[in-house]
């Protein structure tokens, strides 16, 4: 037979159950928060250390763009397309650039400063 004494003192065990289990989860959430951001100061830190700084092209530079596509019989083709003029800077180190010659590529595209060098004739 259950008392009123009983459904009551079960009610405060739950609940002192809950308030621990919610203490103990705020507890491993914000030890894997710290834990988080400091693998990602270590990897950041490697990542800028390993890195080296874009080179920066302005209008009117002849470069060269890196064959990003493979594909059957390209292991023997050239590495990089081109040469193309670069066109307009477009920031966050992107550029147009714009074909010069006959060669194989596009005309006009979009290409990332770590994708160019420099041409070098």
């Amino acid at each position: 037979m259950r008392r009123k004494e009983h459904a009551e003192i079960l009610s405060v065990i739950e609940q002192e159950t809950i308030e621990l289990f919610d203490k103990d989860r705020e507890i491993l959430r914000n030890t894997a928060k710290e834990n988080i951001l400091k693998i990602q100061e270590e990897n950041k830190r490697y990542h800028d250390h390993k890195s080296k700084p874009a080179t920066v092209y302005k209008e009117g530079d002849i470069a060269v763009i890196k064959r990003t596509q493979f594909g059957a019989g390209l292991k023997i083709q050239k590495k990089f397309l081109g040469p193309y003029v670069v066109s307009q800077a477009k920031g966050n180190d992107r550029y147009e650039v714009i074909k010069l010659g006959d060669g194989e590529g596009q005309k006009i595209t979009t290409t990332s400063a770590d994708h160019m060098k420099l041409y070098k004739a």
